[in-house]
């Protein structure tokens, strides 16, 4: 049974989420605030959070960054605030996705479904060879493990579902639109921010100079690619 930590400081939101998960057969562990969240993931097993953004003691934005230091399970933003900026800041903190309020909640059920397929699978797409390399830039889509310069590199489940796309289509351009269909695995709709936030943290992660990156480079007004080295 997959489990799910629901956190809002509102009771009656957390609860109606907690029905509709629990319809689903997910296990549901409630918080209320974000230093609830942290000390539950701490304890539990968890498959997926969802996390509000505005709640006392410890907002949700900070609640991800304190998670993100041990774990990569997936996050979903949940705010009133429907600004582009909101959802950036949300994403740039580590989350994988961003629902705004109010939502329908079999769309955040459905959400929660394909993180967790995400995030158990990592990907997910077979190749004969499971390792790509590309200078010292090392991918096992077997293992799901990213390697630079023989040093682990530490990627959220989205982060790798979109390096691992990318590596095995090494060399070509990928619009976001591609991207985005094919590692959230559902239609996409003005995503172009959603996916840059993410290609954003991943150079980060594998640039000495995310500026002028080496690996990760964007094709002005058409896409994303993964140099051939």
């Amino acid at each position: 049974m997959n489990s799910v930590l629901v956190c809002d400081d509102d009771v009656a939101i957390v609860n109606s989420i907690e029905i509709y998960l629990k319809l689903e057969g997910f296990e549901v562990f409630k918080a209320f605030n974000g230093k609830q969240a942290v000390e539950i993931a701490q304890s539990e097993e968890l498959d997926c959070i969802i996390l509000d953004v505005m709640m006392p003691e410890m907002d949700g934005l900070r609640a991800t960054l304190k998670l993100r230091e041990k774990s990569n399970v997936p996050i979903i933003m949940l705010s009133a605030k429907s600004e582009d900026t909101d959802k950036i800041m949300g994403l740039g903190f580590g989350a994988d996705d961003y629902v705004t309020k109010p939502f329908n909640p079999l769309e955040l059920v459905a959400r929660v479904k394909s993180q967790i397929r995400r995030y158990t699978t990592l990907g997910g797409s077979a190749v004969a060879d499971s390792c790509i390399a590309t200078g010292g830039l090392v991918i096992d889509t077997s293992a799901h493990t990213v390697e630079l310069d023989g040093v682990p590199v530490k990627l959220t489940a989205t982060e790798y579902g979109i390096i691992e796309y990318l590596m095995i289509n090494l060399g070509k351009v990928l619009s976001t639109t591609q991207i985005y269909e094919a590692v959230w695995n559902e239609p996409s709709f003005s995503t172009d921010k959603t996916v840059t936030v993410h290609i954003r943290r991943i150079r980060e992660k594998i640039e000495i100079d995310p500026k002028n990156p080496k690996y990760l480079k964007v094709v002005w007004g058409i896409g994303y690619k993964i140099e051939k080295i």
